[in-house]
């Protein structure tokens, strides 16, 4: 087990129930971090096939690392509900000290991948869909906790982006553009934010091996070996464990900064 180097901290990780967002809340729990375990469904864990519901989730947690959780669900792209989620969180474990916002994803308004998933023909409820699910919560959420990290001149707040929004690319580019939005909005609340000694990054993955990944697209199996080479798909914890970076002793003086997990695949500045 990881040292307890966040002992007594309270960490929000949204979109938690199953994939990188679990595995955030697992390596902050590890840690010795309480856990706000955020999810937009109760059954959400089940669709990809890792795990049964949210609350199970959290339950789970809490017992694998002996740390206090709490399941919550929410729509982030609702201020109501935003304020509703963190206040909870608040209320019932302490104030937050961490946030991992990870909600989000190449979601379109019928719950699957937007279709066609390019920049000219995709349909404008697609539009808005992922936009929405990426951009505007992380903008909703960021600023709720910011309000409450404020007073008290502490905290880390790390936004999940992605490393599609640094390339032009034919497919995906609502995405694209919406994690783009992500990187550029965090580095402007870390410049807002640092009189009040708040830290704020962004973690930007490449291809992982979630459930979702590998459930959802034809997956070059020589792409799935674990050690031996980086130009390969990484593994989920690979990218988890960078969480410690920004939310640890070692993020206190990092701020403004996007670290892509990829394995070298982007190595252009940016």
């Amino acid at each position: 087990m990881a040292e307890r180097l966040l002992e007594g901290q309270v960490a929000l990780v949204t979109g938690a129930g199953r994939g990188l967002g679990r595995a955030f809340a697992e390596r902050l729990a590890a840690l010795g971090c309480a856990i706000g375990v955020h999810g937009r469904r109760e059954h959400g864990p089940a669709e990809y096939g890792e795990g049964t519901t949210l609350t199970a989730t959290a339950e789970a947690i809490a017992a694998g690392f002996g740390v206090p959780t709490l399941a919550v669900l929410g729509d982030l792209t609702d201020g109501a509900v935003v304020e509703r989620v963190v206040d909870t969180v608040a209320e019932r474990l302490g104030p937050l000290d961490i946030l991992v916002h990870n909600a989000g994803g190449d979601i379109a308004a019928a719950g699957g991948k937007p279709d066609p998933n390019d920049a000219v023909w995709v349909k404008e409820a697609d539009v808005r869909a992922v936009l929405d699910s990426n951009l505007l919560s992380t903008i909703l959420v960021c600023r709720a906790v910011a309000q409450r990290m404020i007073p008290r001149n502490r905290g880390r707040i790390l936004t999940i982006s992605s490393i599609a929004a640094f390339k032009g690319r034919e497919q995906g580019a609502i995405y694209a553009t919406a994690k783009a939005g992500v990187v550029h909005y965090t580095r402007c609340l870390a410049q807002q934010l640092r009189p009040h000694d708040i830290a704020v990054n962004s973690l930007a993955p490449g291809d992982t091996r979630t459930g979702r990944y590998l459930g959802t697209r034809a997956v070059d199996q020589g792409r799935l070996v674990e050690a031996g080479t980086l130009r390969r798909i990484a593994t989920v914890d690979e990218v988890a464990r960078v969480v410690e970076l920004f939310a640890g002793p070692l993020g206190a003086f990092v701020s403004g900064q996007v670290l892509r997990v990829d394995g070298g695949e982007q190595s252009w500045p940016g």
